[in-house]
């Protein structure tokens, strides 16, 4: 029976996200941190620095649970905290050198698990597989800019 596009995106889709979230779990569990503290570290990966309230509101957790966790990946080495240039008061959070190299691996472990899915298709397979994903990118981008 042949799949529509919308089962085999979905297909693909529930694979991906059960072997990806396995995968950060057993990575969290490997280096000693719970998974909303690796969470806070990839959203600074990928957004950059923040203060306390956005990670509270980003994650809806209380600002106190937010402190909690930050003030264990700050004591950690994995975060520090400096001076909102625009805000003596407030603080900022970004990660440190520990912290960068932490998601970094983490990253390069699940690009590892694709390098080994890619090494089983055939060169056509890689074609196919490399035209559909840039089609996809381009639906989602034109989606997220109507957003």
């Amino acid at each position: 029976m042949t799949k529509s596009p919308q089962q085999a995106i979905r297909t693909w889709m529930d694979i991906f996200m059960h072997r990806s979230m396995r995968g950060w779990t057993q990575y969290a569990k490997g280096t000693g941190l719970s998974m909303p503290q690796v969470s806070i570290l990839m959203q600074l990966h990928y957004r950059g620095a923040c203060g306390l309230s956005a990670i509270s509101e980003r994650f809806d957790i209380s600002n106190a649970a937010a402190s909690q966790l930050v003030e264990k990946l700050v004591q950690s080495g994995h975060l520090v905290r400096t001076e909102d240039p625009s805000d003596r008061r407030a603080k900022l959070l970004n990660l440190s050198a520990k912290g960068r190299d932490l998601i970094q691996q983490g990253i390069n472990e699940r690009y590892q698990w694709m390098d080994e899915v890619a090494k089983t298709l055939s060169a056509e397979e890689k074609v196919k597989v490399t035209e559909a994903l840039n089609i996809l990118t381009e639906a989602v981008k034109r989606i997220e800019n109507r957003e």
